[in-house]
């Protein structure tokens, strides 16, 4: 506690601007994780809905949230292949 007494007045706006820098980098990286993440993507709503939502939607809607059901399923599958494949490539490795 000392030392910051000991400072001259003004030294706060440096600790504002280091921790606004902080801020602002930590958000790029979140948006940037974001991005490659598909974070973004509106379609994603669709997920929630399946064949028994059928009569609650119109077809349109119905036919959107099937489509991408389906995108996401074959989604998944790669993911989940990519990372048995890499495991094992561990595993050759260890």
């Amino acid at each position: 506690m000392e030392f910051f007494n000991q400072l001259e007045d003004g030294w706060t706006i440096y600790l504002w601007l280091v921790a606004g820098a902080a801020i602002i980098i930590a958000s790029i990286v979140a948006i940037r994780w974001a991005a490659k993440n598909d974070q973004f993507d509106e379609d994603i709503k669709y997920v929630v809905f399946d064949e028994s939502d059928k009569d609650k939607m119109s077809k349109e809607e119905f036919d959107k949230a099937m489509q991408v059901n389906k995108e996401q399923e074959e989604l998944r599958t790669e993911v989940l292949k990519r990372e048995r494949e890499k495991k094992a490539q561990n595993r050759k490795a260890s």
